[in-house]
């Protein structure tokens, strides 16, 4: 082989090592957009408001409440489930207790099942969207603004469904990140 060809090679693998690189660092938030945007997985989306509620359609929405193992809180829902109307917009609330003797931060994560219903459920505001910081010993209440997608009746799969489960998980926030002041962010 020539010297031109192996530096040909040369900036051929260099420029698809580089390319590698840039597309794993790329992947997380691509991925992120991708479930937001298809419901992928049971990822919401996020909506400025909500719709009219459609008279006479209504579906089963139940909570779920969790925390990771490490994480120092007790985390539920006030209410196990509720039957709203598609389209219309509701709240629910959910508790958290810090249960440990120091401050601690949390992060939520959210899931709704079946994973279909993921796109056509909608969050307008919500406590998981940013990190929460409760005192030792504290209780807040965290509500979740949201909506079914009046779409779920165009679905001809999803349009079968009469119950969705909203699901969250909270998981620690590195030590280092937490506000030291123990204030809710």
């Amino acid at each position: 082989m020539s010297a031109a060809a192996n530096t040909r090679t040369a900036v051929w693998a260099g420029g698809i090592a580089v390319a590698m690189t840039g597309l794993a660092f790329a992947s997380v938030p691509l991925y992120r957009v991708f479930c937001a945007a298809t419901g992928f997985a049971g990822t919401t989306g996020r909506a400025a408001a909500a719709e009219a509620p459609i008279a006479g359609s209504s579906i089963k929405v139940r909570f779920d409440g969790n925390v990771s193992p490490g994480m120092p809180w007790a985390f539920r829902p006030d209410a196990t489930q509720a039957t709203v109307p598609i389209g219309g917009r509701r709240m629910a609330f959910f508790r958290a207790t810090n249960i440990s003797g120091a401050a601690t931060t949390g992060r939520a994560t959210f899931n709704v099942s079946p994973d279909i219903a993921g796109k056509y459920f909608k969050k307008i505001a919500c406590f998981c969207f940013t990190e929460q910081t409760l005192k030792a010993g504290e209780t807040v209440e965290m509500p979740v603004t949201y909506f079914v997608d009046k779409a779920i009746l165009d679905d001809p799969q999803a349009r079968k469904i009469d119950e969705i489960t909203l699901s969250y998980t909270f998981y620690p926030v590195d030590a280092a990140k937490a506000d030291p002041n123990g204030q809710r962010n």
